[in-house]
């Protein structure tokens, strides 16, 4: 697998450290929300969002869109 950093080009996927689902974060008064985001987590099949941090290259964390089936990137974008 191949993923485009925006800062670096096309790199091999054993440059990227993969951090986990990138989930939005619950309000902060919601403690069934934050205990939910804390600790579950889905392990879906297809299209998913997540955190990745280019280890090996410009230390950037990247949100990558890609399919955890057929392993195609829809896209990465600089994590904000």
């Amino acid at each position: 697998m191949r993923l485009t950093c925006p800062l670096c080009g096309e790199r091999d996927r054993r440059e990227f450290y993969y951090q986990g689902a990138a989930l939005e974060r619950p309000e902060a008064d919601d403690p069934a929300a934050w205990d939910s985001y804390v600790h579950l987590r889905e392990n879906p099949a297809g299209r998913v969002r997540d955190w990745w941090f280019h280890e090996a290259g410009c230390g950037a964390w990247l949100i990558v869109e890609r399919d955890t089936v057929t392993h195609e990137i829809y896209g990465v974008e600089l994590a904000e």
